[in-house]
């Protein structure tokens, strides 16, 4: 369409901030609030409060039927049950291709014959460096759940045609199962699966 040239301003300048001071308000077990101040572009300074985390995995699990497990937890900052597919944060010095072996294996139980990356994204870039990392796995066979003993969750099969349309219609809300649902349904149908 014509006309978008002149919409776009200041293409190609470099708007990097830089950090002129660290402070942490918060070390925690899970994540670190810090409340640093930056060097903005035009050399004035401000604020920026962030939460650190190491990051996380989550795996859509496809069996041989096109069906993907989801776990059905309570989430207390929402104070609301969401269903998601498994994941988990990454522990201290973990490798997230060990990390979604475990996940799988501790949430529903199974094992699979191939695992592979479907990407990464950051969760909620305006305030948190949180990576997500999405894996895809198949070949699938049950060995028995093993959940953390602080995990309380309800386990079921669904179509992922089905879950495809629970996207579009707004029925999942979880930013991780949304993203690589979306992400398999793509790929499956550019053929890049």
């Amino acid at each position: 369409m014509k006309g978008y040239e002149d919409r776009e301003y200041n293409a190609g300048k470099d708007f990097t901030e830089t950090t002129d001071q660290e402070n942490y308000l918060f070390k925690g077990a899970i994540i670190n609030l810090r409340k640093d101040r930056i060097l903005l572009p035009n050399g004035k300074t401000a604020p920026r409060e962030y939460v650190e985390h190491r990051g996380g995995v989550a795996v859509l699990a496809v069996d041989e039927n096109g069906c993907v497990p989801l776990v059905r937890q309570y989430r207390y900052p929402l104070r609301s049950h969401l269903w998601e597919i498994p994941a988990g944060k990454l522990e201290v010095g973990e490798e997230p291709d060990s990390a979604i072996v475990r996940e799988l294996r501790e949430e529903t139980g199974l094992e699979a014959k191939s695992i592979r990356s479907l990407g990464r994204f950051y969760a909620t870039c305006g305030y948190s460096n949180e990576i997500i990392r999405l894996y895809l796995a198949t070949g699938l066979t049950y060995v028995g759940a093993k959940p953390d003993e602080d995990e309380f969750l309800e386990i079921k099969y669904f179509p992922i045609d089905e879950l495809y349309e629970k996207c579009v219609a707004g029925e999942i809300e979880d930013s991780k199962t949304l993203v690589a649902i979306l992400t398999y349904q793509a790929r499956k149908a550019a053929g890049t699966l």
